[in-house]
């Protein structure tokens, strides 16, 4: 077991890493008030949930199953989950136990944070982005159709239970997204991390255990310390945003249906890339050590087909960084160091936009 701690001014919360974790009934237990409601996805409901229910048998209250698909990440979701405990009688004593991936834990997160005004809720995340990323940190909410996660709230879980033996059952193409967000801890702010990974990319890929328990602890460790520093997004946690403007802009033009968020991230951080070298903040050479980084992991980094550079211009104009009608991108320096650019040359982000194109 790995522990690892999330400090904040209002409490601590654990974040805990081991092999066959949501197996450890009485583990899972010490970190869950009962009533336990655990909410999933109809994909991973049998695979984990149903058996992590049992396990905690009078304790848990039922499965709250929902659609696979970023395309449900919605308001809808969240009231079905209100509805599913209102419905079971379940009060301010509820603990919410989210078992998926990135969009169970942000409904699940939201939906704990707004139902009878905030009640408990629990992390166990079972995709490698999600594990390395969307668990950590409180940021819960869903998608608008004019933009993502546009509603919302921060709302710290009590703890994140990870269990790497999920990622076994991950299908290839989740498992690359997932290492996009690995890559983007590197290259903001842990160079030794980005090294580590241009040499051990590929046993990463290949789900070798000991490959991802140091990425999976790495980055765990890297957004604990900037959560902690600044919870609420006012200074440097903005900069985990690397990339996600441009990502974020993909995925709404595409309607949340084609790329997944770690695919729109890769891409993203290349075209930030790009835009660092024409605004001479980064090197030619880190921007190709960068973009091969992704492209090896089999990301893309360029746009998809169809895409217009004015229509993701116009998405990213709504981006929740931007401040005064100011957009503020998230560029990099150097490897492993990033910094908010509230003055981007709009004649070059052009430039980058048009020239990511296919």
């Amino acid at each position: 077991m790995r522990t690892l701690s999330v400090d904040l001014a209002r409490g601590a919360y654990p974040i805990l890493i081991a092999d066959g974790l949501l197996g450890r009934g009485d583990e899972m237990a010490r970190h869950l008030p009962a009533p336990v409601a655990v909410v999933t996805s109809e994909t991973v409901r049998p695979l984990y949930a149903e058996a992590l229910a049992a396990r905690l048998g009078d304790a848990c209250a039922g499965v709250c199953a929902l659609p696979d698909g970023e395309r449900h990440k919605t308001l809808e979701s969240v009231t079905a989950v209100h509805t599913w405990l209102l419905e079971r009688g379940l009060g301010r004593d509820a603990t919410l136990l989210a078992v998926g991936g990135g969009m169970i834990g942000d409904i699940a997160g939201f939906a704990a944070a707004t139902y009878m005004r905030g009640i408990d809720f629990v992390q166990a995340p079972t995709t490698l982005l999600a594990q390395v990323d969307a668990s950590i940190g409180g940021k819960t909410g869903v998608n608008h159709p004019l933009g993502k996660n546009m509603v919302g709230a921060f709302w710290q879980p009590r703890a994140v239970l990870i269990d790497p033996v999920t990622l076994a059952s991950l299908p290839e193409r989740e498992l690359r997204a997932g290492v996009a967000e690995i890559i983007k801890y590197g290259l903001l702010g842990d160079a030794a991390l980005f090294a580590w990974l241009e040499e051990h990319v590929e046993a990463l890929l290949a789900r070798e255990p000991e490959a991802l328990a140091h990425a999976i602890e790495a980055s765990c460790a890297c957004k604990a310390r900037i959560v902690a520093a600044d919870e609420r997004e006012q200074g440097m946690r903005a900069l985990l945003n690397l990339g996600h403007t441009f990502a974020h802009a993909i995925e709404t033009e595409q309607g949340y249906a084609q790329w997944l968020h770690g695919e729109a991230v890769g891409c993203g951080m290349a075209l930030a890339a790009d835009l660092a070298v024409r605004m001479d903040w980064l090197a030619a050479a880190d921007a190709e050590r960068a973009i091969a980084l992704i492209a090896r992991a089999g990301l893309p980094v360029r746009l998809p087909d169809g895409l217009s550079a004015p229509a993701l211009r116009a998405h990213m104009g709504r981006d929740k960084k931007n401040r005064a009608g100011q957009l503020r991108l998230v560029l990099l320096r150097g490897i492993g160091a990033a910094e908010v650019c509230a003055q981007a040359d709009e004649r070059l982000l052009a430039a980058t936009l048009e020239g990511a194109r296919r």
